[in-house]
């Protein structure tokens, strides 16, 4: 292998693919990171293998050393969060604060981590029988199967990998085939803190073969992934007909609802901030506005005032606001929408324009539709890139029911004044979060993170509710001897 060359992380080795992808910057499409490793099958099952040897010992691993491994992991990825934020920006195209700033956010994932290993508890209950005590606690499942999406490399990865290994299971990562950089760096940390061989791999390569491999393996018992609504549905299928225990993370069409009575800056902040930063490739991000009547028109043109500000360019540029779209696809998938939305009649009241920069790199001008109907495509149908529609509603009632009227209930948000329409949206939102004027994108570590409907399916991720989905529950009954 060259120094350029990166490989695949199995049983405590690194070991070169079965092939390798060149991983290119969408920024400059000069600027190749390197060349990652490309796992097949037959490498796939030979980590699914070494996590099943090593799933005995890491699940009676003592929790102190467990705990200061984690604890280990999350202060060289913060120690490093400006190298490691460099690098996200360069593979995955979010500005360089955005960067870093998921970085931190991995890093601190991973301490909180450490901490939760020994915050276990269990109960010891009474049974109705006398002479018998009920205990109940909680094991590691064995051997966790991780797919994650390239839209958060850093931060996703490490609050799937974190709680996996905290609660003792062992762990087989495939990260998306488009960003492996930051799920390397993060697995590079990994290797050297301290983990028995085989308790984690790393296996990039492609969904249709590594996930594949992963979903249908006996030995995976089982499998938490973030993507798309198809390949979720798909897994979903697969995990079903063995048994296996699942969690999905599946995206979203996300409102804000903007009432009169909002303070128009902080709308139309929200806004900006969940519509477009992050290049809009954000599953919580603002895709529906959904504007009363009153305040609609002061909205649309404060915000189409705001997105001429936006400075899209360089992910490491200073000053940039908005980087380039992911790659070629993603462009295509944007720009498709785009023109679905003229076809069906909305306006686009700004931006849709693909841009050339001083670099060549994946660039498309934020854009705004107004005049849309909750029907349209463009409203039903995640389109992942900066582009937002403005839907009118003739009043809070018909703004909720707008907002409700989604196959997706991951985020949603609201901008008022009034305690009663902001406490009656929390309680009557459809969604898995509210933002109460806030952007319906942004999330805490330490929280639980996840949606309903077609959005999320299975227990939360994130915070102390990651228990729910990485062990399973043990009831002992022990009867004194006589």
């Amino acid at each position: 292998m060259s120094a350029q060359q990166h490989a695949n992380y199995v049983n405590g080795q690194w070991v070169p693919g079965a092939s390798w992808s060149k991983n290119v910057n969408p920024s400059d499409l000069s600027d190749v990171l390197g060349e990652y490793a490309q796992a097949d099958q037959a490498q796939t099952e030979q980590a699914i293998a070494s996590a099943r040897a090593a799933a005995p010992g890491w699940a009676t691993f003592n929790v102190q050393a467990r705990a200061d491994i984690l604890d280990k992991i999350g202060v060289e990825i913060l120690a490093r969060k400006d190298e490691l934020g460099r690098l996200l920006s360069r593979e995955e195209g979010k500005t360089l604060p955005e960067g870093v700033g998921e970085v931190v956010r991995a890093g601190n994932i991973f301490k909180f981590f450490a901490g939760e290993v020994l915050r276990r508890t269990g109960e010891l209950v009474p049974s109705v029988r006398p002479g018998i005590d009920v205990e109940v606690t909680r094991e590691p499942l064995g051997v966790v199967g991780i797919i994650s999406p390239w839209n958060f490399p850093a931060a996703i990865p490490a609050w799937k990998v974190a709680p996996a290994l905290a609660y003792g299971n062992c762990v087989v990562f495939k990260p998306a085939d488009l960003v492996p950089g930051s799920a390397w760096a993060m697995a590079d940390i990994i290797s050297r803190a301290g983990l028995p061989a085989g308790a984690f791999n790393l296996v990039m390569g492609r969904g249709s073969v590594v996930g594949e491999a992963l979903v249908n393996d006996a030995g995976v018992d089982a499998i938490s992934f973030t993507g798309s609504v198809d390949t979720g549905r798909k897994i979903a299928q697969k995990a079903v007909a063995r048994m296996a225990k699942f969690q999905l993370e599946m995206g979203g069409k996300n409102p804000l609802v903007v009432l009169d009575d909002a303070d128009l800056k902080t709308a139309v902040e929200s806004a900006v901030n969940g519509a477009y930063f992050s290049t809009g490739q954000r599953c919580t991000a603002s895709s529906r506005l959904i504007v009363t009547k009153g305040i609609h028109n002061k909205f649309v043109d404060a915000l189409a005032e705001r997105l001429k500000g936006l400075v899209v360019d360089d992910a490491l540029k200073a000053g940039t606001h908005i980087g380039p779209v992911v790659d070629k696809s993603q462009l295509n998938q944007d720009l498709f929408y785009i023109e679905e939305g003229k076809k069906e009649g909305a306006k686009l009241a700004y931006g849709g324009k693909v841009l050339k920069r001083e670099k060549e790199g994946f660039y498309l001008e934020p854009a705004l539709f107004t005049e849309t109907r909750n029907a349209m495509r463009i409203n039903r149908e995640e389109i992942f890139g900066p582009v937002a529609t403005v839907v009118a509603a003739d009043g809070y009632e018909d703004a909720l029911q707008l907002a409700n009227d989604t196959p997706f209930g991951l985020s949603a948000g609201i901008v008022t004044s009034s305690l009663k329409h902001a406490a009656h949206f929390r309680r009557n939102s459809q969604a898995g979060m509210v933002m109460v004027n806030l952007p319906t994108a942004g999330v805490d570590y330490h929280v639980p993170f996840g949606g309903r409907k077609g959005s999320s399916y299975g227990p939360r991720e994130q915070g102390r509710y990651a228990v729910e989905f990485f062990t399973t529950v043990k009831t002992a009954y022990v009867a004194a001897l006589v």
